[in-house]
């Protein structure tokens, strides 16, 4: 199990809703961050998620911790996906992704609704795909999180997560801590005012079980074919998995 890491230390608020806060309070601000940080490496990753969900010949899709709707947007125009719905605890990110949408002219095809990942108000069964993108970190309960998106996955149907995690090679290994610990909440403070906020993305993945403890988890909630894939010497990793 993964150690509870939250964004705000002085906060009496659950995990639940600090992130939400954090994520409404560096929504504006979120987009050009991430690009920064990863140095756009991001954007290849989410094709390969896009790829792996396509296998499939999916219709329905759901995007949990869609944030601005990079991922739901790239579903939308490069899969066979009719309706994808993009699920957020974050309002802001939301509304700075239906921008994005509307401008896309996609709005007819993708849903964005605000929600809980582990309360998710749908019936069992009624997503051929779901994915997350560096998401199920912020799950206050992950166990609960992978449950639910279990429970909303048609049999046979693609789960796949992208998330962030750790290289274990040198320099990589040297290389990353230092991004990631110096120079990720230095770029926040500098850039969107909530360096707590960036100290917290990078404590977070740094405690996150990735690999085959992640593995091991998919397969304890009962995820069949479960496989992770490292991408970019090990700074990210791709999950898939089907019910």
């Amino acid at each position: 199990m993964s150690e509870k890491v939250t964004p705000y230390k002085d906060s009496e608020l659950s995990k639940k809703k600090q992130v939400a806060q954090m994520f409404d309070n560096i929504s504006e601000n979120y987009d050009g961050m991430n690009r920064m940080i990863s140095f756009g490496i991001d954007v290849k990753w989410r094709k390969k998620v896009v790829a792996l969900v396509q296998k499939c010949n999916p219709s329905d899709v759901l995007d949990i911790a869609t944030g601005t709707g990079d991922l739901a947007i790239n579903i939308a125009k490069n899969t066979s996906a009719k309706k994808i719905i993009g699920l957020d605890i974050s309002e802001g990110m939301l509304n700075v992704g239906k921008e994005k949408i509307a401008k896309e002219k996609l709005s007819g095809k993708i849903e964005m609704i605000l929600g809980d990942s582990e309360k998710l108000l749908f019936k069992d069964n009624s997503f051929d795909a779901i994915t997350v993108a560096f998401g199920v970190r912020n799950f206050e309960h992950l166990e609960k999180g992978l449950s639910e998106i279990l429970r909303v996955l048609r049999p046979s149907g693609t789960f796949v997560i992208l998330e962030t995690s750790v290289p274990e090679k040198t320099p990589f290994k040297q290389f990353y801590n230092f991004h990631s610990t110096k120079m990720l909440p230095l770029m926040g403070k500098l850039f969107s005012k909530e360096g707590s906020a960036y100290s917290y993305l990078s404590e977070s993945a740094s405690k996150f079980p990735y690999g085959e403890k992640l593995n091991n988890i998919l397969r304890k909630i009962g995820f069949i074919n479960v496989e992770n894939n490292p991408q970019t010497f090990g700074v990210a990793t791709i999950y898939t998995a089907t019910k």
